[in-house]
């Protein structure tokens, strides 16, 4: 059957529940309809049209851990804005890679303050070195962002309702097993 889209009440996506969920949450005045499917659901006395997009009428504070940066490949081109942290060239993703600066092999980490975007010209010059052997030098340091340059939330679906386009972001993923677990509501 249908998902639903939950907004918090700032409009935020917070996750998918299944159409059940999204009835019970409407008949306990938790939420409020913003957008319905064409299907409806037949009980004895009424018939509802199924939620698609629901927002909550209470503000749910998230934990810290919700606005955590993912450490990911595309965060880490992001950051760097798609430049290459040592010639300082701007490439597409598919012409990147990631350099670990002290080498694994040599003690380091794979952490936001070790791992710089790079060309694959300028990977492979610097190869297991680090920079200062390479006689490489970095244009900025690598640290964690503060900010997620990409927002992510993982959708398992494999199209997105019309309904819910308005409220999610190009970007947007919604994990739904992991919220459909979620019993915080």
């Amino acid at each position: 059957m249908e998902m639903t889209l939950l907004l918090n009440t700032t409009f935020e996506p917070l996750r998918v529940v299944n159409w059940k969920r999204a009835i019970t949450l409407m008949w306990q005045e938790k939420v409020e309809v913003l957008e319905v499917y064409d299907k409806e659901i037949h009980a004895v006395s009424i018939t509802i049209k199924l939620p698609s997009v629901i927002r909550l009428l209470k503000m749910i504070r998230l934990k810290d851990s919700h606005h955590a940066v993912k450490f990911s490949r595309a965060n880490i081109f992001a950051r760097d804005k798609h430049h290459c942290q040592y010639c300082g060239q701007r490439f597409r993703t598919e012409e990147l890679t990631f350099d670990h600066v002290t080498p694994i092999s040599r003690g380091g980490k794979k952490a936001w303050e070790n791992i710089v975007t790079a060309c694959l010209s300028c990977n492979n010059k610097k190869s297991g070195r680090t920079p200062e052997e390479a006689r490489m030098r970095l244009i900025k340091q690598p640290v964690k962002p503060r900010w997620s340059p990409t927002f992510t939330i993982t959708i398992g679906l494999k199209t997105l309702p019309e309904s819910w386009r308005d409220y999610l972001y190009w970007n947007v993923e919604l994990d739904l097993d992991r919220m459909e677990n979620d019993s915080s509501l």
